[in-house]
């Protein structure tokens, strides 16, 4: 595989980095910290209309730009590193990808234009309190009335629930999984808002009393559906990974080279290089496991579940070095509320468990090789 970029996907990367600075610094991250919605609608659509990151990823029959999982993850490279504060991976990878490969043209040609434009947010409801990713862990029902279907139960720790205008939700019927749209303002559904450590991505509790929603149709099985998502999703996410421990990497080179210490800047004293080069070591091999990642869900190859999992593992402990190793280097600084260090590693330790922990799936991935 050829992991260099083409000129069009550096050019991508350079225009979101210069975007992202210009309108997310760390300023404007702490203030949609606390707001109730959590990210601003306005910059959502800008992201839309101007650079169309949210249809990165969808066809352009349906209003998308037709590329690939290796642009979608060179942006969430570059989200990650300005901690942005947006619903981009639960709309743009989660929702997104499971229409986009769903079998149900009804539901592409109505949904994907306003997801596209950022005009619709979506997102996925799978995990319970039991907080599984697997087939086991959906309780949740859904019981055929008339012509319509109803759903029963609870869904928590959805990203971005409480504000989400689609919500594909994962159910379990007599004949199986299966995966339903809901709408977010849909009656019978209660959306509230979790306490989380990571004040950047939000997450909701939902509970659903005869939910009116719709079945989506799928290739096969609904499980299959869903369990591709995740590992396209892992994909992606260990991209985020990367560009939240590459800033944080930077953050601390950057105060070894300015904090004075007996005479010297700290980074010249052997024990501060010979950490760096260790975090530099672990972000390089994360980027080169999480693109390998993303290069095989752009060929379709057949490994991808295994090849997922290997980046989402080894990418969720590189991150979460990083980002605790920035505090070490900064000191008593470092663990204060005004410097931004806490916030890299409260992304870093809310993404190691999303969509599974490292040993979640290192198990994965040591049954999908058959070890």
């Amino acid at each position: 595989m050829d992991f260099a970029l083409d000129p069009e996907q550096e050019e991508l990367r350079r225009t979101v980095r210069a975007f992202l600075e210009d309108t997310s610094p760390e300023s404007e991250t702490r203030r949609l910290m606390e707001t109730e919605a959590g990210y601003d609608p306005a910059l959502w659509r800008r992201m839309g209309s101007e650079l169309g990151l949210q249809g990165l990823a969808i066809p352009e029959e349906y209003g998308g730009a037709g590329c690939g999982p290796i642009e979608t993850g060179l942006v969430l490279e570059e989200m990650g590193r300005a901690l942005l504060c947006a619903p981009y991976f639960a709309s743009a990878v989660l929702a997104t990808t499971a229409l986009v490969r769903s079998a149900d043209e009804d539901a592409r040609k109505r949904l994907l234009p306003g997801l596209a434009a950022g005009e619709l947010v979506g997102t996925l409801a799978l995990t319970e309190d039991s907080a599984r990713w697997d087939p086991e862990g959906v309780a949740l029902t859904a019981r055929r009335h008339g012509d319509r279907w109803l759903l029963s139960g609870h869904k928590t720790f959805v990203l971005d629930g409480a504000t989400a205008d689609l919500v594909l939700t994962v159910a379990r019927t007599p004949e199986g999984i299966a995966v339903f749209l809901a709408d977010g303002d849909a009656p019978g559904l209660t959306r509230t808002p979790l306490p989380t450590l990571d004040p950047t991505r939000r997450q909701a509790r939902l509970e659903y009393r005869d939910v009116p929603a719709a079945l989506l149709r799928t290739p096969g099985d609904g499980w299959d559906l869903v369990s591709e998502v995740l590992d396209r999703a892992a994909a992606a996410l260990a991209a985020e990974q990367v560009g939240v421990a590459a800033r944080a990497l930077d953050m601390a080179v950057e105060y070894a080279k300015v904090r004075q210490q007996f005479g010297r800047a700290i980074g010249s004293f052997q024990a501060v290089k010979h950490l760096l080069a260790d975090v530099l070591m672990e972000v390089e091999s994360a980027r080169a496991a999480a693109y390998f990642a993303l290069l095989s869900a752009d060929a379709e190859a057949p490994d991808l579940p295994s090849v997922a999992s290997l980046a989402k593992a080894f990418c969720s402990d590189a991150c979460l070095t990083a980002a605790s190793q920035n505090i070490q280097v900064h000191g008593g600084i470092g663990f204060t509320w005004e410097h931004p260090a806490h916030l890299y590693l409260k992304r870093a330790k809310t993404s190691q468990l999303l969509l599974g922990d490292p040993a979640y799936h290192r198990e994965l991935l040591a049954r999908r090789i058959g070890v």
